[in-house]
């Protein structure tokens, strides 16, 4: 008996066992087929255009490409899913200005971002450089009082280097051995009572300038008629004693340097110009100079050579100014600052500095194309003076760009997913285009 209940229950359990697997097997089933149209209805795109040119019967636009808004650089022909996202692509009209990699903005966003545009000009660069310079004295402007003949010094009437002389100030006093005998010739042949004494008398005076006196010194022999032993040298110039050779009793012999005399009337200024400016600076070149130790006042003065020498150490080069000096107020050591002042460049395209955006490698404008239309472009710049820059290469005369709010308008093509941004690069494309592959 209990073997037959046994058997019955083993029977009936195994009964529950199939029709249980049975009925899992059928749900399995009825839920692939189900999940399998909702994938399909998913995953089915949507209708609309299915290459660019063709208008989005959704928006009304023509669609140029599609792309992934989180990689704007990739563009593709088709729509579908992203290659990066798990996303689909978003297609690209022509409306939003985004054909030429630019961005379209309302009126009144570009007020709120504060967006100033200036156009571009054709005019004249002025290269005004400023450098650092100090002032020394002008060495052709210089004179060398030597001794004429042997003899002793007598009395000094500038006794100590840099002082200030005069023109024809008395320097020293020279007791001049030699000239007694030749003065003494002279004076005979004129006391002889001769008719024909005129040779000898142009002899004498011969004599005279051969021991080294002067027309004038012997004109006041003849009419004093009496020697003069003594010689007063004088300032030739007026400027500051710069050497002093000569002291009192100490004997000379001729052409012994006494004095070195200076002038101040002009000075020099020797500016140090970074050697990327030097060649904007030429001989001729007007200047102003100013100094620390004279405020209020200005100097004028020209460029009187480019010295060929650079300096190694702070890679300069040295202008040499002529400036006048007419009541030598400026004297040498003095520290300037000169402005220099060329012709500068004629005809060249011209936008103000702050529209210029260096990202390292580029220079890039924001061009303001009308319609609320902004476009990036690539430029080749030139020199920059006093807020303007020359532009070589990118843009044409008349046009508008963006000099204020550049980074504000790139933040926005970014928001609205535009394919040229202000700091975009080949090498940032190239390697875009290696992650769809």
């Amino acid at each position: 008996m209990n073997k037959q209940l046994l058997a019955l229950g083993l029977s009936v359990s195994v009964v529950l066992v199939v029709s249980g697997y049975a009925l899992y097997r059928l749900g399995v089933s009825q839920g692939e087929k189900g999940s399998t149209t909702e994938a399909g209805a998913v995953a089915s795109p949507q209708a609309g255009p299915e290459e660019p040119g063709k208008i989005d019967p959704a928006t009304g636009k023509k669609v140029l490409y599609w792309h992934d808004p989180m990689v704007p650089g990739q563009k593709f022909d088709q729509p579908g899913k992203s290659p990066f996202m798990d996303m689909q692509l978003v297609p690209v009209y022509a409306e939003d200005g985004a054909d030429n990699g630019g961005v379209t903005i309302s009126a009144r966003v570009q007020q709120n971002l504060g967006v100033r545009t200036a156009r571009v000009l054709q005019g004249t660069l002025r290269l005004s450089i400023e450098a650092p310079g100090s002032v020394a004295y002008n060495e052709r402007d210089v004179a060398v009082v030597q001794a004429r003949a042997n003899g002793f010094v007598e009395r000094l009437h500038v006794r100590a280097p840099l002082e200030r002389v005069r023109k024809g100030q008395p320097l020293a006093d020279l007791y001049v051995p030699d000239w007694v005998a030749a003065q003494e010739d002279y004076l005979s042949v004129k006391r002889m009572q001769s008719a024909d004494l005129t040779g000898l008398l142009d002899g004498a005076r011969q004599r005279m300038r051969l021991a080294g006196m002067t027309d004038q010194q012997i004109m006041r022999v003849e009419a004093s008629g009496k020697t003069q032993p003594r010689l007063t040298i004088i300032a030739p110039i007026g400027g500051v004693v710069t050497e002093l050779e000569a002291r009192e009793g100490m004997t000379i012999m001729s052409g012994a340097p006494l004095f070195r005399i200076n002038g101040l009337t002009t000075v020099w200024v020797n500016a140090e110009l970074p050697e990327s400016l030097a060649a904007d600076v030429r001989p001729g070149d007007t200047v102003e100079a100013r100094t620390s130790a004279l405020p209020g006042m200005l100097f004028n003065g020209k460029v009187s050579a480019i010295l060929p020498e650079v300096n190694l150490a702070t890679r300069t080069v040295r202008a040499r100014v002529e400036l006048a000096n007419p009541e030598a107020e400026l004297t040498p050591g003095m520290f300037a600052t000169l402005r220099f002042a060329s012709e500068g460049k004629k005809d060249v395209l011209l936008v103000p500095s702050e529209a210029v955006i260096q990202t390292g490698t580029r220079s890039v404008v924001v061009r303001a194309e009308g319609d609320g239309k902004f476009t990036p472009v690539d430029i080749e710049v030139g020199l920059e003076r006093d807020g303007q820059t020359e532009i070589l290469s990118g843009l044409e005369a008349g046009e508008e760009v963006v000099v204020s709010g550049q980074f504000l308008i790139d933040s926005e093509a970014s928001l609205k997913a535009t394919t040229t941004r202000l700091d975009a690069s080949p090498r940032m494309e190239e390697s875009t285009e290696e992650m769809s592959k």
